[in-house]
């Protein structure tokens, strides 16, 4: 075994690897950007060396000042982790010419399976079954678009050299081909350096079933089970589970098998994941008719590998370690096997109900449920960041991932969903609530599991409250009258409370609750408090403050529990059915502000302009595309918000802006 592992990684999955390495008596060197200098992965590791800028290309690419920082400080081996250089043939080659350890496989293997299309020729040899498609290396758009029209649609382009959903887009009829082609090459070009692309049919009622294998030196190769991570939003996952829900012993072992084949057609070495595409001809209630596709595989440890570990009650860091430094693999496939089930929910910097859109800010709250901190327990938290650390544009917008077990998956969704709910994010939006949601929808719940899971649901996931303007109202006075109340002194004539010697005193406090206003009328009476919520009735209005700091709320017949978090103005209601915002205005603050200027289209975060398909003086539609931003490693639309004229264009392709920049003027062309 090693003494010491350089890795070349950050957030939540160098946090997992060090815990790993730490548990095994191994010294740990970490590398970090200037955005990370004080990360969490920088301090979870014995030594740390700065190997650049801001951005990916300026730091954790570098390969070659992460190779000399592992020479520079004794480091036997280097963990890539998943993501920047973990599926670089490149770098994996450089690692064994500067005789370090590459904790992967060999980078042929790497090269074989990292372009899809050669991929696909050697699968298809292996005789592992194939999406019907185009996989060949003439990369005309005419030729592509051709092979499109031949496979039929809906067609599925992808970028060959690629993952993680980037590089992808699903075209319905043969007028979309060429924009989206445009747009696929251009994603895979800035994520990949390498915009070849196939093209396949697009599989109908799909699921995305994946199986986890691993190989040694010895020549031992197995598999690790499956896991589910059908539900997805722009083509990334959500919600992964294992074992899939469904699946039956022979789709299993055929899939198992299928997936061991692949990998001794490589000649894999180390933690690896076949994907597969399931088709459901029979529908979800017939699994015996379920047909399996070859889509990928990802040549690294998975970002869903916990759910496998819960499962199994394995490790597979440690896997990856021993297996690297030349130890057989520590299991056979006949001594494995599975154990209860296990979901987890990747918790997100980002608005669902703006189609994602990637968000950045300041953890000013972030607590957890309880929880480890990495070994396989009931609840896991794995997760790169603290309370007060920031969330930027330069890496993805992942935050932690919950990890629940049980010994059903009633069970587990039930521990998932009390477990979402004990989260507190203040600071940044985040999806937490939109989990929950997809919890709690039919086709989740019931487990009718397919990639358009989510748009099936929409109605149920998105621009939802289960709290509710009066309970929300109720709950920011609640929290405005103790504040007052914890600031005041005991002198009686200094209270700001509405108490008075005589006669009843009442209180105006004006809100904005989802973007309306709204005006609360607060009535101290001898025997309480009086709340008019809008035009709505009166009720008497009672809490009190618990010890663990939550406040009990009763308000026209209803009762929650809920703990709120005041930013400035914005209160955070967390409640045990979900979370609101709710805004308490400063009447004189906001009393210059007029409405939005509807003529303005700025930047929803900070980001790169990738193109701008305007000029000044062009008349414009509707929802027309008219510029591209690249931030979180995704792909985002300007779309103009009204009929209109480009009066004038404020920035050019290449130009980085901030959040909230004016990126274009519109007027109307009278």
């Amino acid at each position: 075994m090693f003494k010491k592992i350089l890795i070349a990684n950050r957030g939540e999955i160098a946090c997992r690897v060090a815990a790993t390495a730490r548990r095994l008596g191994l010294k740990t060197v970490a590398v970090y950007s200037d955005a990370d200098a004080h990360a969490k992965h920088v301090m979870a590791c014995d030594e740390a060396v700065h190997v650049g800028g801001n951005s990916p290309k300026e730091s954790y690419l570098q390969w070659q000042r992460i190779i000399d920082a592992a020479k520079a400080t004794g480091a036997e081996a280097i963990h890539p982790g998943y993501g920047f250089l973990s599926e670089n043939e490149d770098f994996a080659q450089a690692c064994a010419k500067a005789g370090l350890v590459f904790i992967g496989p060999p980078a042929s293997a790497i090269k074989d399976m990292g372009l899809k299309a050669e991929s696909k020729r050697l699968m298809e040899a292996a005789q592992v079954p194939l999406v019907p498609g185009y996989h060949g290396a003439d990369q005309d758009p005419a030729l592509l678009q051709k092979e499109a029209d031949r496979i039929g649609y809906p067609v599925l382009i992808k970028a060959s050299a690629g993952g993680g959903g980037k590089g992808m887009r699903a075209v319905e009829k043969a007028a979309d081909f060429a924009a989206a082609l445009d747009s696929c090459k251009r994603e895979a070009i800035n994520s990949f350096g390498d915009d070849a692309v196939l093209v396949e049919k697009y599989v109908q009622r799909p699921r995305h079933i994946e199986i986890q294998v691993f190989g040694d030196t010895h020549g031992n190769v197995v598999y690790l089970f499956e896991r589910d991570c059908s539900v997805q939003r722009r083509h990334q996952k959500v919600l992964e589970e294992a074992p899939a829900p469904g699946m039956t012993e022979s789709l299993r072992q055929r899939m198992g098998e299928a997936a061991v084949a692949a990998a001794r057609a490589v000649k894999y070495v180390g933690a690896g994941t076949v994907e597969f595409i399931v088709e459901q001809p029979g529908g979800y209630d017939k699994p015996d008719e379920m047909k399996f596709y070859f889509m990928e595989m990802n040549t690294r440890l998975q970002v869903e590998h916990p759910v496998t570990e819960a499962i199994t009650g394995l490790d597979l860091v440690e896997w990856q370690l021993r297996v690297a430094s030349g130890e057989p693999l520590p299991l056979a496939q006949d001594e494995l096997d599975i154990q209860g089930h296990a979901i987890e929910a990747r918790i997100n910097a980002e608005n669902p109900d703006k189609n994602f859109l990637p968000a950045t800010g300041t953890l000013h709250v972030y607590r957890k449920p309880a929880a480890s901190s990495f070994e396989i327990d009931e609840v896991r938290v794995d997760d790169g960041v603290r309370e007060g650390d920031a969330i930027s544009p330069y890496y993805d917008s992942m935050i932690a991932k919950l990890i629940v077990w049980g010994a059903t998956r009633e069970e587990a969704l039930g521990k998932l969903d009390a477990a979402l709910a004990e989260m507190r994010i203040v600071g940044v939006q985040t999806n937490v609530q939109f989990l929950r949601r997809v919890l709690a929808t039919p086709s989740f719940s019931q487990a009718r599991l397919d990639t358009a899971l989510i748009p099936r649901e929409a109605d149920s996931l998105f621009k939802q409250d289960p709290i509710g303007v009066d309970m929300a109202v109720a709950s920011a006075v609640a929290q405005t009258v103790l504040a007052e109340q914890d600031a005041q002194s005991h002198d009686p004539f200094s209270r700001v409370d509405g108490f008075r010697s005589h006669g009843v005193a009442s209180r105006r406090i004006d809100l904005q609750y989802a973007g309306q206003p709204v005006v609360a009328k607060l009535r101290y009476l001898d025997d309480g408090l009086q709340l008019k919520v809008g035009e709505g009735e009166a009720a008497a209005l009672d809490f009190r403050r618990q010890p663990d700091g939550r406040i009990d709320v009763r308000y026209a017949g209803r009762r929650e529990v809920v703990q709120v978090f005041a930013r400035g103005e914005v209160m955070h209601v967390f409640g045990t059915q979900g979370a609101t915002l709710i805004t308490e205005l400063d009447v004189l603050t906001h009393s210059s502000e007029g409405v939005a200027e509807g003529g303005r289209l700025t930047a929803p975060m900070p980001g790169k302009v990738v193109s701008v398909a305007v000029r000044a003086g062009d008349k414009v539609r509707k929802g027309q595309a008219l510029a591209v931003m690249e931030a979180m490693k995704m792909e985002h639309t300007i779309a103009a918000p009204q009929d209109g004229v480009v009066d004038e264009v404020l920035y050019a392709p290449g130009d980085q802006v901030a959040e909230g920049a004016e990126l274009l003027r519109l007027g109307t062309g009278t």
